[in-house]
């Protein structure tokens, strides 16, 4: 099998997309529910896909799983043998106890990483999450054999806070990666929700843009954002282009002319014939080359995911070997190798290089939109670091092309500044 190439998406490459499925879509397809997109978003993946790859997902099991994670530390062994309390917390089946809770931290907080082991192993690419799964399955299996009478000591309290720190660690990587969806969304916010509609009869009704058809007839007042591309067949008026040609003089436009959805009708009614909606409009196709520049892997991340399941396998074999060395060469027991196995197989596990490009490109390329500069290739920020000189030729793109009062003179001594800009 040749790893060179990851043609299916690594568990964390999914989160990211998983999270970037959520931004809203336009028009046509823009529900009446779009103000709270998660709903809609839900039912278009699987259960076991989305459940807890998202924000909400390891934010719900990091908070439950710290929770029950207090009393196994007071009921641990260790803990208590450190910190004296062993009479203050003893009783009669507290390993039980101890072994329950346990138990749910492992199958409920370390689904997420459960799930991933069996997705990169029926992918033959094992990766971050088969090691992560690794520690705590043999942490936990071991600990539980311990307690229905194997001899040795249970890793109850290193299971839990293992996986306390894990789902925090994703929680984190996960808002970073809606900190670039967000961005995305905010262009999505630029096409307005509702349309006045001029019916055959003349009059004019307001309905949502979902509802909109090629030649229905709209009227546009003054301030208002046009729902949709389309083209003037009455009135005259100037509009607002800015978020489209970074232009923030408004542009005159009259009978005949193209409008397009999102810009803002600065100044007289006018009525407009749809032309575009949905996804063929062309704020839509702005969000869609941002969202195409974000999914496609660039040569940096193909080298980065190569590394990575190489660097998986040394761990694996890290860990294995550690084990081997301790019980075999230094002959210390098999709870002594087994914590020092599950530590190596974490410290090893490289989530850093996993996920730090697909994770840069998704906040670069959705910065970059919303600030005007689009990205139809990931590919193009590993070859910009080549650029030597950029030519320029709109205005607005390096000054702001907005009209404003600079400086203030006074031809009446009896009159200063302030007093003038009153």
């Amino acid at each position: 099998m040749d790893h060179s190439e990851h043609n299916d998406q690594s568990s964390h490459e999914k989160m990211l997309n998983v999270e970037r499925s959520e931004i809203p879509p336009l028009g046509k397809e823009k529900s009446r529910s779009a103000g709270n997109p998660k709903k809609d978003d839900h039912a278009k993946h699987s259960h076991s896909e989305h459940e807890g790859h998202t924000i909400e997902g390891f934010k719900k099991r990091f908070w439950i799983s710290i929770v029950i994670t207090i009393p196994i530390l007071i009921l641990s062994p260790m803990i208590q043998h450190f910190f004296g309390l062993k009479e203050a917390f003893r009783f009669d089946g507290d390993i039980y106890v101890l072994f329950a809770l346990s138990s749910f931290v492992f199958f409920y907080g370390g689904y997420p990483f459960l799930k991933g082991l069996f997705d990169e192993l029926k992918k033959k690419q094992p990766g971050m999450m088969t090691l992560i799964a690794l520690a705590i399955s043999v942490a936990y299996f071991y600990s539980s054999a311990v307690v229905f009478g194997v001899k040795g000591e249970v890793f109850f309290w290193e299971l839990a806070t293992l996986i306390d720190i894990m789902l925090l660690g994703h929680w984190i990587e996960m808002k970073s990666v809606m900190g670039a969806s967000k961005a995305l969304e905010e262009l999505a916010k630029l096409m307005p929700d509702e349309a006045h509609k001029i019916d055959d009869a003349g009059n004019v009704v307001e309905v949502h843009v979902s509802e909109l058809k090629h030649k229905d007839k709209l009227l546009i007042k003054p301030g208002e954002k046009i729902p949709t591309d389309g083209k003037i067949f009455e009135g005259k008026t100037s509009i607002n282009e800015a978020m489209i040609t970074g232009e923030s003089k408004p542009v005159s436009k009259g009978e005949g002319d193209d409008v397009i959805g999102g810009s803002i009708n600065a100044e007289g009614s006018i009525k407009i014939e749809v032309e575009k909606t949905g996804d063929e409009t062309f704020l839509s196709q702005i969000v869609k080359l941002v969202k195409e520049a974000q999914e496609s892997k660039s040569k940096t991340q193909n080298l980065a995911n190569r590394a990575a399941f190489w660097l998986t396998i040394i761990a694996i074999t890290a860990g294995a070997l550690t084990m081997f060395v301790w019980l075999v060469f230094t002959g210390q027991s098999f709870n002594f190798a087994l914590s020092r196995t599950v530590t190596v197989m974490v410290i090893a596990c490289p989530h850093a290089l996993g996920l730090a490009v697909p994770l840069v490109i998704a906040v670069s390329t959705a910065l970059s939109a919303k600030n005007g500069l689009l990205i139809r290739n990931r590919n193009a920020f590993e070859q910009a670091r080549n650029i030597k000189a950029i030519i320029f030729d709109k205005t607005g793109t390096l000054t702001k092309g907005e009209f404003g009062v600079t400086e203030t003179i006074s031809f009446n001594n009896e009159y200063d500044e302030k007093e003038i800009l009153k």
